[in-house]
């Protein structure tokens, strides 16, 4: 059977990454714009977002008023509190923590998909097989939280724990069980972790049911990722779950996709990819519809849109940097930059600083885009803004996001 290759040009690309990343009209992207009334309304709202991707990217960094995941579904969701970003994960919510693009909060719905990774990483990816050097370490703690319940990752890093924090790879070994799958992360609260035994954190509807084999998880994953891109190359999709040393399996996975008719070839300039049939024809309709300057937005650096940067670069022509390992004296930027979107543009980047005593964020720097002049044909967007407006686009970004971190927006 002879499999026809589409093609796309880099701003239909552009406009569907947005599209099915969720910053445009509902109407386009078919999620919220907005929390709704009340706490279980925004819940939902972002439990909505969460399904996009099938994942939400934990990081710890917290300089600019709010971590990186509630960035992510505050920059998706209008009066969306920064606050309810770190307590989404509760006993009871329909999500899981677990190993996704990083370490990620994930629909439960995809807990069986992971029980594949779950078996590999018995051996911890980075430390090796911790539970195998350590099994007396690893019955005691399975047992203790057994008996006495959760325990919390606190407890293993000072002397004002129970005790367990004189055993030095006590640490890694709890996290050796998680991975796993011999415990599961309860819940989170100051972005201190609460491990406890998978049959008291994961509903028997998803623990239960038989784990399905790789080859049927992977096309199911890879969809996933796709349908939070629009349109990818291979190595998108495999990052997008950290697929290391897999390429066989891959590529198998994709020709099962294709045979169904799920996805088909396409390319973007000379760049080879796959996209949904539906968003093809999602793709066609968004080339007639002009993405407005209204509602700029601040971006997380670990945002789903913005973490492969050769893929921002292509059809963004932004090049995405994080300086957070770089000496000060070496950053081009600053330390922790949020990318601000106006439209179908990245039309620059600013560095805050959340000061929490005084009530204020504080604008470190700000950091416009070069003029279109620069920018190559392909990816000018129809959002041009002048330095000037760039500037006030990027004000009205930093006071919405003040506003979710309940914080005074200071620009220097």
């Amino acid at each position: 059977m002879i499999i026809e290759t589409h093609t796309l040009s880099i701003r239909a690309a552009r406009r569907l990454a947005l599209a099915r990343s969720g910053f445009l009209k509902s109407d386009w992207t078919s999620l919220p714009t907005s929390v709704g009334r009340g706490d279980a309304a925004a819940r939902r709202a972002a439990h909505q977002i969460i399904n996009r991707f099938g994942y939400l990217q934990l990081d710890t960094v917290s300089v600019a008023g709010a971590r990186s995941h509630a960035i992510v579904l505050g920059s998706r969701l209008d009066r969306f509190d920064s606050r309810l970003g770190e307590e989404l994960l509760q006993p009871g919510e329909p999500l899981f923590e677990y190993w996704g693009h990083e370490v990620c909060w994930l629909p439960m719905a995809l807990y069986a998909d992971m029980g594949w990774r779950r078996k590999r990483f018995r051996h911890h990816p980075w430390w090796g097989d911790v539970i195998g050097q350590h099994p007396d370490l690893a019955r005691e703690l399975l047992a203790r939280i057994r008996t006495d319940g959760p325990l919390k990752s606190s407890d293993l890093e000072g002397p004002s724990g129970k005790g367990w924090w004189n055993h030095k790879p006590a640490k890694h070994v709890v996290v050796a069980l998680w991975s796993s799958g011999e415990l599961a992360v309860r819940e989170r609260k100051g972005f201190q972790r609460t491990f406890d035994l998978p049959e008291r954190v994961i509903p028997a509807a998803h623990r239960e049911v038989p784990e399905p084999p790789l080859d049927e998880s992977l096309p199911r994953l890879l969809l996933l990722a796709l349908d939070g891109h629009g349109w990818a190359q291979t190595g998108t999709l495999a990052q997008s779950w950290r697929l290391r040393n897999m390429k066989v399996e891959i590529t198998g996975a994709l020709q099962r996709l294709v045979d169904s008719g799920s996805i088909v070839p396409c390319t973007v300039g000379k760049s080879a990819g796959w996209i949904q049939p539906a968003d093809l024809d999602l793709a066609a309709r968004l080339l007639d519809v002009r993405p407005t300057r209204s509602g700029p937005r601040l971006l997380s650096p670990f945002d789903p849109l913005l973490w492969d940067r050769a893929r921002v670069e292509r059809l963004f022509g932004f090049r995405m940097t994080i300086e957070i390992f770089k000496p000060a004296e070496q950053r081009q930027f600053g330390y922790y930059c949020l990318p601000v979107l106006a439209g179908e543009r990245l039309i620059g980047r600013i560095d805050l600083k959340a000061e929490r005593k005084s009530g204020r964020l504080r604008v470190k720097s700000w950091h416009p885009e070069k003029g279109d002049a620069m920018l190559p044909e392909a990816v000018r967007g129809s959002t041009n803004p002048t330095i000037t407006e760039a500037r006030e686009l990027a004000r009205e970004a930093v006071t919405r996001f003040a506003l979710q971190a309940s914080l005074d927006p200071v620009w220097r």
